[in-house]
């Protein structure tokens, strides 16, 4: 089992930055891959960036690619995704996720607003 805890969601306005963390316990050494998803209303939920365990190479959306930036630091558990030149499209809740050879594991969410 792996339990996932999100932070550093809020209101921020367009062109302003905002960091997310996610902290990772339980079973950590199974985790392949951890991403952060992002589900606005009425939309389906959808990839924003991903990071493997191995290597650490990195996967992003297209239409965050320049913009956002996924990391991780072992030593703490966490992978973080730093959110610059925030537009109102980016307005979601966004969730950490933990994927590993046999399941899916996912974090409550933490709400981002973008908006003067």
């Amino acid at each position: 089992q792996v339990q996932l805890v999100e932070s550093g969601g809020g209101l921020v306005q367009p062109g302003g930055s905002l960091r997310l963390s996610c902290a990772a316990s339980g079973s950590i050494l199974s985790i392949a891959v951890m991403s952060w998803y992002r589900q606005a209303p009425g939309k389906q939920r959808e990839l924003v960036a991903a990071i493997a365990s191995s290597g650490g190479s990195t996967n992003y959306a297209d239409s965050v690619k320049g913009r956002f930036t996924i990391s991780r630091d072992n030593a703490k558990r966490s992978v973080y995704l730093q959110m610059n030149s925030l537009k109102s499209e980016d307005t979601a809740v966004y969730y950490c996720n933990a994927a590993t050879a046999y399941n899916v594991y996912w974090g409550q969410g933490t709400q981002v607003t973008v908006s003067s």
